[in-house]
């Protein structure tokens, strides 16, 4: 579905600010399921299923899809957690149908919500276990990514959801979601840009043969899928245990193996990787931020330090999932 569907042209209409080709992208997503793979059954989710949101997430990455994907998800695990039946029927089967997307910022995450000018609901969990759902205006910032594009929430009000332990519980367990689904993301996007750059290197000649038989290429290009292919059964452990440390070894492999593939896509592309009017840069401009969002590197290895302490039964920072 998603290679059928023009995202290139979707993608570039979101970072103008038009929106409508990629909240139709996004309802054919909610079609297939995608969006209910992080509500329950009562809500017309299909239950709570990590791993398979993950794969999702992974083909969402390689298609470029834009828009909050894993915020909303984040949100709907957030208000499964919270155990509202209240809180669940008022926003839960909108996201699950894919007829509202929402964003969300969490005390100790990113300031910024994502693409809060998209997004029917917009939420926010300060320090204090106050979830609110906040009002516009928002501020907008610049990004690296115009299609990721980031507002600041307000400094105060909005309507009050929740309060108490129960929401900052809920918030922590969607923020390892957010994180672990970002780095499904990230390896999406990291295959997508070795792709596109094997094709490249195929066609592109130098002295009368294609760039990809050079050896330094081909070390270049090895390099990155090693890279890539080390993160991959990372993400799925991570997605069959949610354990923190191992999700944020999932998050740093993946982001730095992202991020790799784009520095090689742009060296072996050459000037032309910098070309606007080259689909390309859609996925360059994700690299970067896709990598540090929901926890950069060094948070990342924070986490998984302080995992692999004495007595927590935590994995191994060397070798992560090795206990």
């Amino acid at each position: 579905m998603l290679a059928s569907a023009d995202v290139p042209a979707a993608v570039r209409a979101w970072a103008d600010g038009d929106h409508a080709p990629g909240l139709a992208l996004w309802s054919r997503l909610a079609d297939t399921g995608l969006t209910a793979l992080a509500a329950p059954e009562a809500y017309d989710g299909a239950g709570l299923l990590p791993l398979e949101l993950c794969l999702g997430l992974v083909e969402a990455g390689r298609a470029g899809v834009p828009g909050p994907v894993v915020e909303s998800a984040a949100v709907s695990v957030l208000l499964t957690g919270l155990a509202d039946d209240a809180l669940s029927k008022r926003f839960l089967p909108g996201l699950v149908a894919g007829r509202a997307a929402a964003t969300l910022t969490l005390a100790g995450g990113s300031p910024y919500a994502l693409d809060a000018d998209a997004a029917a609901h917009c939420f926010t969990v300060s320090a204090a276990g106050e979830l609110r759902l906040a009002p516009g205006p928002w501020q907008a910032k610049r990004s690296t990514d115009p299609a990721r594009r980031l507002f600041l929430p307000p400094a105060a009000g909005g309507e009050l959801l929740a309060q108490g332990p129960r929401v900052t519980a809920a918030a922590h367990r969607a923020a390892q979601w957010a994180r672990l689904l970002t780095a499904a993301q990230c390896l999406g996007v990291g295959e997508a840009l070795l792709a596109h750059t094997v094709e490249y290197v195929r066609r592109r000649t130098q002295f009368g043969t294609p760039i990809g038989g050079f050896q330094a290429v081909k070390h270049r290009l090895a390099d990155t899928l090693l890279a890539l292919e080390f993160a991959r059964p990372l993400v799925r452990a991570a997605a069959l245990s949610l354990a923190p440390g191992e999700v944020a070894a999932a998050k740093l492999t993946a982001g730095e193996a992202c991020y790799r593939a784009a520095m090689t896509a742009l060296q072996l592309h050459g000037a032309v990787g910098y070309t606007e009017e080259l689909d390309l840069s859609l996925w360059l401009r994700k690299a970067r931020p896709l990598r540090d969002a929901w926890g950069t590197p060094s948070q990342c290895r924070a986490e998984v330090v302080r995992c692999a302490g004495p007595g927590t039964g935590g994995p191994d920072p060397v070798t992560p999932g090795r206990r």
